[in-house]
């Protein structure tokens, strides 16, 4: 288990939604002069897809080297074969992520990007048009979507460069000698700085070095958490540790919220709703966000601790996929990401303690039996889920 390592004088700006996103990574991948790595999950056929993927085409075309890697099955067979020839032609280099599952069931749920190794794009937002739904593209949302990624400026760059090297060299074909050595090169930590600039640290969950980083750090956030616990995802099912963290905390009078996307998959409701009796009972505030699809992976705690990523509260995030993050240890990023959350919340529906333990018992029966296929789900294909 690999310690959270943070690093000093970064400059992190948060970007909310498509609309602060877009045009940010655009710009830099249209400044590159030399080289950008970039990694998505989703990278859907559509304007937003179009507009990303020729500005990785126009600085193919003028000298710049481009790596690309998207998920198989985040983006589908269909569309990476069709980009795999486009950008072939263009002169971008390209890689799938598991194709057909050869390597596990494991995905790269992670959305990356560092451009001329001076910026860096780490968050939630996958290649796709916020105002449709992303695992229905047809269908149109009431509100574009709601979710973060943050722009990086500063020595953590290096840190986020080095991880997409690394995962552009495991995706290709090495032998096992050369994996070895990657490996223990991974395995180096950077020292922490000790001065009081801001503070930023980037977080990865895989198979093999971090299996545990990213739950890690949730747990001592929230394990020290004095005052507040705000946390928005849009699929909540942790294992036993997070949702006594959560508990716990809640016992000891600090004040935890949790903002949870519905109304996207029947079975991952039903989930979640299983966890509300003990969770309420506890005294954490439950809010159901309904206004329109809620894709952020973000939380804040205390006045200076927030994180912006690609890791859902769920067992294929936490035990599974993998994933990245950035945690700030900064007020002002905290104030800022803070208020997002409160404003969300503010258009949610708090789930009344009173109101949830009088539903039917059949209700109540199919979110125990929901949990009971989701757990042995889990601890099949998921290591360490319980």
């Amino acid at each position: 288990m690999r310690a959270v390592n943070f690093v000093a004088h970064n400059e992190v700006k948060l970007l909310h939604c498509g609309t602060d996103y877009f045009p940010a990574l655009i710009a830099a991948i249209d400044a590159a002069q030399y080289d950008v790595y970039f990694e998505t999950y989703i990278f859907a056929a559509d304007e937003i897809g179009d507009a990303v993927q020729c500005a990785l085409v126009r600085a193919a075309q003028r000298g710049v080297t481009v790596h690309m890697l998207t998920d198989w099955f985040g983006t589908g067979h269909k569309r990476v074969t069709q980009m795999d020839i486009e950008l072939a032609k263009a002169g971008v280099k390209h890689r799938v992520f598991n194709p057909w599952f050869k390597r596990g069931l494991a995905r790269s749920h992670r959305k990356l990007c560092v451009v001329d190794r001076v910026v860096a794009f780490v968050g939630g937002i996958n290649i796709t048009d916020d105002l449709y739904c992303e695992h229905h593209p047809g269908v149109k949302l009431t509100a574009p979507r709601w979710d973060f990624a943050v722009q990086v400026r500063g020595p953590l760059v290096a840190l986020i460069h080095k991880e997409l090297q690394a995962q552009w060299a495991r995706i290709g074909h090495m032998n096992l000698v050369n994996r070895i050595k990657l490996f223990r090169e991974m395995r180096k930590v950077e020292k922490a700085s000790a001065d009081n600039a801001v503070m930023a640290a980037f977080v990865v969950r895989d198979n093999w070095r971090n299996r545990r980083t990213i739950q890690r750090a949730y747990l001592q956030a929230i394990g020290r958490a004095k005052k507040q616990v705000l946390l928005a995802n849009p699929y909540f099912a942790p294992g036993r540790k997070i949702r006594r963290a959560l508990a716990s905390a809640a016992r000891r009078g600090v004040e935890v919220k949790l903002l949870i996307g519905v109304g996207e998959f029947f079975m991952q409701d039903a989930v979640a709703h299983s966890f509300y009796p003990k969770l309420l009972e506890a005294g954490v505030q439950v809010i159901e966000y309904q206004k329109t699809q809620l894709h952020a992976k973000v939380a804040v705690i205390d006045d200076d601790w927030a994180t912006v990523g690609s890791s859902n509260f769920d067992g294929l995030s936490l035990f599974l996929n993998q994933e990245a993050n950035v945690i700030v240890k900064d007020a002002g990023f905290a104030r800022s990401l803070r208020q997002h959350i409160e404003l969300a919340m503010a258009e949610g529906v708090v789930i009344q303690r009173e109101e949830f333990a009088n539903i039917g018992w059949i209700r109540r029966l199919g979110y125990e039996a929901a949990y009971a296929l989701y757990k042995l789900t889990m601890r099949v294909f998921a290591i360490g889920y319980a």
